[in-house]
């Protein structure tokens, strides 16, 4: 017992989990736009996604040298074959997908290391957190697999765009509650600025516009239709019991493991 304890908090705080969401918002843009697997958009959606995570929790930590546990020993040892595996991938990707790959970790860099003398780094930028991770987010799982199939980014593809936008701010919103305790004031967060109870509210709209803006497609799927009113109960159940008391693991395992939940209804509803 006391080893899978072990592995899972590895698989959760070396970032493998939030990776695997990534990758099942990478299969569900397949599975929206009819795309085929993509090894290389898939691999360096994970491996990428695991470094970009481990490199922003853990990269505080080695410039100021502190002594780092086993555990993050593993995790900086897994990340490192990451980086390799989602740097081979890289050169796979045709040229426009690199530069999106490029513009999108590009951000995650802006975010984590301090380029700008005056300013520390973007995670430092009052209420910037937010609207970057999802951009990167919606980056990386929808236009990248479509750029490098060369599809035609059509109106669907901005309808998508602002769907994925939405739903990675929502979940973020959640864990912007739960850590609300912990959250330098500077930050703005949502919960912040706007209390828990709004914060909640607003984040209902949000997943109700969500859903909704599936409508909007030219052609809809009712089964498509069917997962996300799924996905948005229980994003939105997630929302209301979401409180500073809550324990990590509600935001780290079960919130975040939302867009996978997703993935695998469209599978069950036999979309894909």
């Amino acid at each position: 017992m006391n080893v899978a304890k072990r592995l899972f908090s590895l698989y959760i705080y070396g970032s493998m989990h939030v990776a695997m969401s990534v990758l099942a918002l990478v299969l569900m843009t397949n599975h929206q736009f009819g795309l085929p697997f993509n090894w290389p958009v898939a691999a360096f959606a994970y491996c990428g996604t695991m470094f970009s995570y481990n490199f922003m929790k853990y990269d505080g930590l080695f410039r100021v040298k502190k002594t780092a546990g086993p555990r993050v020993k593993i995790i900086v040892a897994l990340s490192t074959v990451a980086l390799a595996i989602a740097g081979a991938s890289f050169f796979f990707l045709e040229r426009a997908s690199q530069i999106t790959a490029v513009l999108s970790f590009g951000l995650t860099a802006l975010y984590t290391v301090p380029f700008f003398p005056k300013t520390k780094n973007l995670r430092n930028w009052s209420g910037v957190k937010i609207y970057i991770v999802a951009l990167c987010w919606a980056g990386i799982t929808l236009l990248l697999p479509l750029i490098d199939a060369g599809a035609l980014i059509t109106s669907d593809v901005y309808l998508k765009f602002c769907q994925r936008f939405l739903l990675i701010i929502t979940l973020i919103a959640i864990f912007e509650i739960i850590d609300l305790r912990e959250d330098d004031p500077h930050l703005k967060t949502i919960p912040q600025q706007i209390g828990v109870h709004k914060a909640k509210i607003l984040n209902i709209i949000l997943l109700a516009l969500f859903f909704f803006l599936e409508l909007l497609r030219t052609t809809i799927d009712y089964r498509q239709l069917a997962a996300n009113l799924c996905m948005v109960i229980a994003t939105a159940l997630f929302t209301i019991y979401a409180t500073p008391n809550r324990p990590k693991y509600y935001t780290l395992f079960w919130v975040e493991a939302v867009p996978i939940f997703w993935f695998g209804l469209v599978v069950v509803f036999g979309t894909v």
